[in-house]
C-alpha cells in the first residue's frame, strides 16, 4: 500500500445473491461514505465471470458519484484530475463460499477443534469424520467421495501421541480419491494438522494424490487447542487452489491491491475489532441469501460459525426443511394456507433476486428470517465451547469413550452488544423490525444493546480494515453501524398480566418518568440516538435482570433509533399453542414496536 493517506477508496462484495460496491473519500480531515452501488452476482451461466457483476455495481457508483472510476473494463488505480480510485479491495462469497471436510480422531475432541479451526477461517464445514463416529469404512470413503468438498483438514492426536488413528483416517481418504468441486485438472488440497509424529507416515500416504500441506497440529497437547496455523493455512490454500477455479476469479484477484476475502471472515474481523475496543461481549450476524454467519466474542474469546444451508434466497427451503412449516407460521400474525405458503418459500429459491412487494410478503419473509437466525445461532452455541476433555482428571481409557461436552461459552446475560447485518436487516423498511427479528431471534437477556449494519458493508470494512484501519474505523462508527438501542429483558415466567418490573428513568435534561410493565407485554419507550438516561429496574421477586432473582438494578443505557424495548415476553420465552391467540399477542407486539404502521 502507498505510504500517503488515500483520498478515494473503492470495495466491493461478492455475494451469492448479490455484488455491492462502495466508494468512500476522505472529506476535510475524516473518512466518509459516499456511495453505495449493486448489482446481480454473474458467476452462474449464462455469464460465468463474477468481474462482470463486480463492473456493473462499480458503474452504478460511478453514476451516483458522478467520479469516473472506470476505463473501459479496468478501474483506474491512483487518483489524478477528479478519477479513479487509490486503492481497491474486495471479498467473496459467491460460488457457494469454501466447502470443507473435517476429519479427526475423537469426535468430541480434535475433530470438533479442526471443525472450529475451519469454522474459523470462513469456511462451510460439510462433515465431520472421526474414528468413533459410529460410521463403517466404507461408508466414510462413500461419503467423501460423494461430497466433493473444496478441501479436507486431517487432525487428531496429541504429539508424542499414538499415530494410528490417524493414520487410518488419511487412509480412507486416499482410498476415497475425492475429486474437487471445481477444476478437473488439480489436485484437492488436504492440510495435515495433527500428531507431529505421524507426519512422514501421512506424507507416504497422501503426497501422490493430493496437495498435502502440513501444519502444527492444532491440539499439542490435551488442555490447549493451536487453531491460527491451520486458519491461515486453510485460507491461503483456499485462495490460491478454490478462488482461483471458480469463474473469473483470476481477473478479479488481478483487479485488487490486496488478496481477496471470504466474505465471513471479514466481517468476523470487525466483529473482533468492536470488542476488543470496547471490552465488552458482543454477538454478530450476517443473514445473506446462501449462508447465515453468527460472530461471538465472550470471555476474550472470538468464534465464528457459518450455517451453511441457512440463507434468504438460494437455501430458503433449506430453512424451511430444517426448522418447519409450523415454527415459521408462528411468527406470522395473520392467517395462511400452508400451501400457499410453500409455494412463495419456492419462489423466493427460485428467484433470489426478488423482494417483498405486498405487507403480506414481508412478514413473511421476516418471519422466515427469525427461524434462520435461530437456527444459526443454535448451531453457533454448540460450537462455541470451552474445551473437550479437559475440565477433570482421569484415566486415558476414559478421555477415549467420554462424550462430555463443554460448557458453551455463550452467555446471554453478560452479553453487552447485538449487532446485525444483511440484506433482510440492514435493508428492513423500518428499524423497528431488524430491532425485533434480533430480539425474536436470540433473545437476549438482561441490558443489551443492539445495532444494524446501515446499508450492508460490513465486509467492505473487513478487508479494508486490513490495510487501512483508520477509514474503516471511522467510516465504521459514522456511516456503518446504526444503533437501534437498548433491550432490557428479565429472566423468569409468570402469568400473563402480572407484574414483572418498575422502572425508573431519569432523563439528561432531569425529567423523571415511571413505568410498570405486565408479564406478556412489550414496551417502547423513545430515548434518541446519543441521548443517555440513568434508569433503576425493581424486578418481582420471580424475575431476574442481571443482579440476582427480586434484585433492583441502576445503570446509564444508551437510546438508538427505536428507543428502549422493555421485553417482558418472558425467558424462557413461549408462544401459546392456540393459533387465535398466539395471533392476537403477535399483533399487539407488533403494535407495541410500532412495526407495521397502518
Amino acid at each position: 500500500m502507498k505510504e500517503k493517506e488515500p483520498k478515494r477508496i473503492l470495495a466491493t462484495d461478492c455475494g451469492s445473491t448479490t455484488t455491492k460496491a462502495i466508494l468512500i473519500e476522505k472529506r476535510g480531515d475524516e473518512y466518509r461514505l459516499v456511495v453505495r452501488g449493486e448489482a446481480p452476482t454473474t458467476v452462474e451461466a449464462p455469464f460465468e465471470d463474477v468481474t462482470k457483476g463486480v463492473l456493473n455495481a462499480v458503474r452504478e457508483v460511478e453514476e451516483l458519484s458522478r467520479v469516473k472510476l472506470l476505463d473501459g473494463e479496468n478501474i483506474i488505480k491512483e487518483v489524478k484530475n477528479g478519477e479513479g480510485v487509490d486503492f481497491y479491495v474486495s471479498t467473496s462469497s459467491a460460488g457457494g463460499g469454501l466447502q470443507m471436510m473435517v476429519a479427526g480422531v475423537v469426535l468430541t475432541m480434535t475433530a470438533e477443534s479442526a471443525a472450529r479451526a475451519a469454522l474459523g477461517a470462513g469456511a462451510i464445514v460439510m462433515d465431520v469424520i472421526a474414528s468413533n463416529d459410529g460410521r463403517l469404512p466404507h461408508e466414510k470413503i462413500e461419503r467423501i467421495r460423494n461430497l466433493r468438498p473444496d478441501m479436507i483438514l486431517l487432525s487428531g492426536g496429541i504429539d508424542g501421541g499414538t499415530v494410528s488413528h490417524v493414520v487410518e483416517l488419511a487412509e480412507l481418504i486416499k482410498a476415497a480419491d475425492p475429486k474437487p468441486r471445481f477444476g478437473v485438472g488439480y489436485k484437492l488440497p488436504v492440510i495435515y494438522a495433527g500428531n507431529k509424529d505421524a507426519r512422514e507416515i501421512i506424507l507416504k500416504t497422501l503426497k501422490e494424490n493430493t496437495a498435502l500441506v502440513i501444519v502444527e497440529n492444532i491440539r499439542p497437547v490435551l488442555e490447549r487447542e493451536n487453531l491460527n496455523p491451520a486458519r491461515h493455512k486453510i485460507h491461503d490454500q483456499f485462495m490460491e487452489h478454490v478462488m482461483a477455479h471458480a469463474p473469473g476469479y483470476k481477473k478479479l484477484m488481478s483487479m485488487t491491491d490486496v488478496p481477496i476475502m471470504p466474505t465471513p471472515g471479514a466481517v468476523g474481523l470487525l466483529v473482533e475489532t468492536v470488542a476488543k475496543k470496547e471490552k465488552i461481549s458482543v454477538i454478530g450476524v450476517d443473514i445473506g441469501g446462501a449462508t447465515t454467519d453468527v460472530f461471538s466474542v465472550f470471555q476474550e474469546i472470538f468464534n465464528r460459525t457459518v450455517s451453511a444451508n441457512l440463507g434468504m434466497s438460494y437455501s430458503i427451503s433449506n430453512v424451511l426443511a430444517e426448522t418447519g412449516l409450523k415454527n415459521i407460521v408462528r411468527w406470522l400474525p395473520i392467517e395462511i394456507d400452508e400451501k400457499d405458503l410453500r409455494n412463495r418459500i419456492r419462489n423466493k429459491m427460485i428467484r433470489p433476486t426478488t423482494i417483498p412487494h405486498s405487507l403480506e410478503d414481508l412478514k413473511i419473509e421476516q418471519a422466515i428470517a427469525r427461524e434462520a437466525l435461530r437456527l444459526a445461532f443454535e448451531q453457533h452455541k454448540s460450537m462455541a465451547v470451552g474445551l473437550k476433555g479437559v475440565q477433570q482428571e482421569r484415566t486415558i481409557s476414559d478421555a477415549f469413550s467420554q462424550t462430555m461436552t463443554g460448557e458453551s461459552l455463550i452467555d446471554l446475560m453478560s452479553l453487552n452488544l447485538i449487532i446485525g447485518s444483511g440484506g433482510i436487516l440492514s435493508h428492513a423498511p423500518r428499524r423497528n423490525q431488524a430491532a425485533l427479528m434480533l430480539i425474536d431471534a436470540f433473545l437476549p437477556e438482561s441490558i443489551t444493546r443492539i445495532a444494524v449494519d446501515s446499508i450492508f458493508m460490513m465486509p467492505h470494512l473487513g478487508v479494508l480494515s486490513t490495510v487501512h484501519k483508520r477509514s474503516a474505523t471511522e467510516v465504521f462508527n459514522k456511516d456503518c453501524l446504526i444503533p437501534l438501542g437498548t433491550c432490557i429483558a428479565p429472566v423468569g415466567e409468570g402469568k400473563i398480566g402480572s407484574d414483572v418490573l418498575k422502572l425508573e428513568i431519569e432523563y439528561k435534561d432531569g425529567r423523571k418518568e415511571e413505568k410498570k410493565v405486565q408479564y406478556g407485554d412489550i414496551m417502547l419507550i423513545s430515548l434518541g440516538v446519543d441521548e443517555e438516561a440513568k434508569i433503576t429496574i425493581h424486578p418481582e421477586k420471580g424475575f431476574d435482570i442481571g443482579n440476582g432473582r427480586g434484585k433492583s438494578l441502576s445503570t446509564q443505557v444508551k437510546g438508538g433509533i427505536v428507543g428502549l424495548i422493555i421485553d417482558c415476553r418472558g425467558r424462557p420465552f413461549k408462544l401459546p399453542e392456540d393459533d387465535t391467540r398466539r395471533r392476537e399477542l403477535l399483533n399487539k407486539w407488533f403494535q407495541a414496536m410500532n412495526l407495521y404502521p397502518k
